[in-house]
Parts: structure tokens; C-alpha cells; sequence
């Protein structure tokens, strides 16, 4: 998976429907998920289509796997992970993700109906690594 410094080189070089295509990239390179693990339990609330999110991993090397059934809110879903993927579950905990994700300016390059779901996907992010970091 690509860092979240290289895709934002990228991204910014590129303009509206080159930044599109970019996202579905991004959303193709995602580790495939198991479709066991679609669960309720990983399903992300408030998102228009679907998301799910499954924690890998130890508290040393926080994983995730992640999919969407809509092509581009997976881009968004493989950009929110390429912020977190393969971190200390504690500096994930901590980490202000949407920070990290500000220079992609989602709100402004995507419908509302696209981007409504990010923060409760960051969210569960979050909480996956605080309880991982606990113990």
C-alpha cells in the first residue's frame, strides 16, 4: 500500500476527474477482505454505501482490512487507511486523522454524499486502536 505522502505528491499534480480515478486506484489496491469478515459488527455506520473495517495485527503493528461495495468511497476508504496502516495501535489512537487527510480536501472535491461517512470511519479507526493499545 502506497503512503499517504506519495499519493498526496500525487493527487496534487492531478486535477477533477484524473483525482477520481486516482481515488478508484487507490480503492483497487486495498487488500482484499474476506467477505466473511462483512459483518455487522465491521459494517461503518453513516456512510451512504457500505464500509466495513476489521483490525489486524498487535498493538507493535496495527492492521487493517477494509472494502466498500461503491468505488470511490473505497478510494476514500484506502485513503483513510494508508494514514493508519501498519502503525503502533497507540500513535493510531493519538493520530489526528483528519488532519492527516486535509490536504486531499475532501469536503470540497467530493459530494457531501461521499465524504459523510469519513469521520465515523475514522472514528472506528481510532477506537479499534485504543482498545488494541489497551490491551
Amino acid at each position: 500500500m502506497r503512503t499517504l505522502e506519495d499519493i498526496q505528491e500525487e493527487y496534487e499534480f492531478l486535477e477533477g476527474d484524473e483525482r477520481y480515478r486516482l481515488l478508484i486506484e487507490l480503492g483497487r489496491e486495498l487488500e482484499p477482505m474476506p467477505d466473511a469478515l462483512k459483518t455487522d459488527a465491521t459494517l461503518v455506520r453513516g456512510c451512504s454505501a457500505q464500509v466495513w473495517v476489521y483490525p489486524t495485527g498487535d498493538a507493535d503493528n496495527l492492521h487493517f482490512l477494509a472494502d466498500s461495495n461503491a468505488a470511490i468511497t473505497k478510494g476514500i476508504v484506502a485513503l483513510v487507511i494508508s494514514a493508519v496502516q501498519d502503525r503502533r495501535a497507540a500513535d493510531v489512537a493519538a493520530m489526528d486523522v483528519t488532519a492527516a487527510l486535509e490536504p486531499f480536501d475532501l469536503k470540497n472535491q467530493l459530494s457531501s454524499n461521499r465524504t459523510q461517512g469519513v469521520p465515523n470511519m475514522i472514528a472506528l479507526v481510532r477506537e479499534h486502536a485504543a482498545r488494541i493499545a489497551a490491551g
